[in-house]
């Protein structure tokens, strides 16, 4: 997974044209057009590259709200990328099913210290430690994920609508990775859990409850939780695989093994008022709201490494990363699929916000891509 925080990290170090157009933020909130020659125009100049094909982004800061777009949405056409244009969010995901879990606890639903094993006592082995809601909220639960290599080429272009049942991602047949609550491992399959942990508890699918609790309140016209769907529906930038013999359309996907942990389909407005709204209390109150912005204390990432010298401290909330840069300190979520790089993140009070999607030219890997790079770098110049 290519974090934001890496990525962050990087971008400050990046010196960071798009053509302006007419942009709204927000349903209906004008923004500013990207002007070229800015930090924000250079970042998306010059698309298609030989690394994406296009990109969009939404920033609010103190200079107000600016919107951009750069590159080509769909070579049969020639058509330009759409400002408002919906993508595979991936991983971002995450914070939608995060929301759902913490609205369950607060109705008394669920419980944070609930064991997995009473909410779905069929789900892991007998004799397995004791995993809570919450350990699988912060990716502390040590559970295993079946390996499944879906970001390289080969295998995603042979597999990409093979449908997957809800559950068989968890790799039930491995011991715990470490004991529950003693470090933190980022990955999928704690997601997934939830998903099974929001179906069980309201008897109900997981893309039902993505629906009623979070799209319908907020309005979300570009955000969908596709199911079986296999298309962006709606206008969109096509996503590409860069091969020898040319660019590959990997838009068209089933998305069953990423389900509830990394599915979701949006655009950067619905985005933005999606994080305006979780981080104002209007979608999880408190304290359960605390919970998104709590990285779990004195433990450390875990890489599967025993060298403790190489561990690092964990990062990651429920459903929400943490972002320190310089005296600023950003929450947020990275998220890519094939044909997608995007992340999303904002300071607490919700002053600065950034939303962003790149459509990269080569999945898998471990870095973040220099544009994406490029667009977080000039944000963070207005910061």
């Amino acid at each position: 997974m290519r974090a934001l925080g890496a990525a962050l990290v990087a971008a400050a170090l990046v010196v960071a044209t798009a053509v302006p157009a007419q942009a709204h933020g927000t349903h209906g909130e004008r923004c500013t057009p990207v002007a070229a020659g800015t930090p924000l125009g250079e970042a998306i100049a010059g698309l298609p590259d030989a690394e994406a094909s296009g990109a969009l982004l939404l920033l609010h800061d103190a200079g107000g709200c600016r919107q951009g777009a750069a590159g080509i949405a769909d070579v049969r056409t020639g058509r330009t990328v759409p400002v408002d244009g919906r993508f595979r969010i991936g991983s971002m995901t995450k914070t939608f099913t995060a929301v759902v879990t913490l609205q369950l606890v607060a109705e008394g639903r669920l419980d944070l210290d609930g064991t997995v094993q009473h909410y779905l006592p069929d789900l892991l082995p007998a004799g397995t430690a004791p995993v809570t809601v919450r350990q699988v909220l912060t990716y502390t639960s040590g559970i295993n994920h079946v390996e499944v290599p879906n970001k390289q080429s080969a295998w995603f272009l042979e597999h990409r609508y093979d449908r997957w049942a809800e559950g068989s991602q968890i790799d039930t047949a491995k011991p715990l990775a470490f004991t529950p609550g003693t470090k933190q491992r980022y990955g999928n399959v704690d997601y997934i859990v939830a998903g099974l942990l929001i179906e069980k508890v309201t008897g109900r699918t997981w893309e039902s409850q993505i629906q009623r609790r979070i799209v319908e309140p907020l309005g979300l016209r570009g955000t969908t939780a596709p199911g079986r769907d296999v298309e962006v529906r709606g206008p969109h930038a096509h996503g590409y695989e860069a091969t020898a013999a040319g660019w590959v359309d990997v838009t068209r996907a089933d998305t069953s093994l990423q389900w509830s942990a990394a599915s979701i389909v949006s655009t950067a407005p619905d985005l933005d008022r999606f994080m305006v709204a979780l981080f104002s209390g209007r979608l999880v109150p408190e304290p359960q709201l605390s919970e998104m912005f709590t990285v779990p204390a004195g433990i450390k990432l875990y890489d599967g490494n025993d060298d403790p010298s190489d561990d690092k401290d964990a990062v990651y909330s429920a459903g929400l990363t943490k972002l320190p840069v310089g005296p600023l300190t950003l929450w947020g979520k990275s998220g890519d699929r094939p044909g997608y790089n995007n992340g999303m993140a904002a300071t607490r009070d919700l002053s600065s916000r950034l939303v962003f999607s790149v459509n990269t030219l080569h999945m898998g890997g471990s870095d973040q891509p220099v544009r994406s790079q490029r667009i977080i770098a000039a944000a963070l110049l207005g910061l």
